[in-house]
């Protein structure tokens, strides 16, 4: 029997079921407006929004990462580095069709950013003058942190740039707070 080999976030990406990202981009757009700006506008200015966005890709990670580990053939990331990189080159090209660029890592390796080379979140989107403080991908941020809470890692995830705010790229901020071990509910009698 071959061993299990990691497949590329391209053949994984070619192979999945997907929505049409249209429609994905457009249903996400039309939830963010329906319980968030409109909360925003009246005096919030986008906290509650943010907070809301947060929890729901946090919802989302937690159950992302099982349809993940089952269709990647990823085996376990020995480090916080490598699973930053799998992140980039396998997560976002299987579940959003993007990759990204993993940089600006700090010199103890438990800090590093992810930069976007596209957004297909912002397609249609243009935020009023009224919304600059609000993090309108910030869905992307509770995925990520859900996911990796999911295998062991308690992250810290943060925008640093957005081009939908002015910036001149996307760029996603993730902090390792600490390698959580593992515990399994049950007792090994020897």
């Amino acid at each position: 029997m071959a061993p299990l080999v990691p497949r590329s976030g391209d053949a994984i990406f070619a192979n999945v079921e997907r929505v049409n990202a249209e429609l994905f981009t457009l249903t996400y757009g039309a939830m963010a407006i329906a319980y968030g700006f409109r909360r925003a506008l009246l005096h919030f200015l986008g906290c509650v929004v943010i907070e809301f966005l947060m929890c729901w890709g946090y919802d989302i990670g937690i159950r992302l990462i099982d349809e993940f580990l089952a269709k990647s053939n990823v085996s376990r990331c020995v480090d916080f580095k490598e699973s930053a990189d799998v992140i980039a080159k396998v997560g976002f090209k299987m579940f959003l069709g993007i990759t990204a660029t993993v940089t600006n890592w700090d010199a103890d390796g438990t800090s590093c950013s992810l930069v976007l080379e596209d957004n297909p979140l912002v397609d249609f989107v243009e935020l009023p003058d009224t919304c600059q403080g609000l993090y309108y991908c910030n869905v992307l941020s509770g995925v990520i942190r859900g996911a990796l809470e999911m295998v062991s890692m308690k992250t810290e995830v943060t925008w640093v740039r957005d081009m939908l705010r002015g910036d001149d790229a996307y760029e996603l901020q993730v902090k390792l707070l600490k390698q959580v071990p593992e515990e399994y509910p049950y007792k090994d009698d020897e």
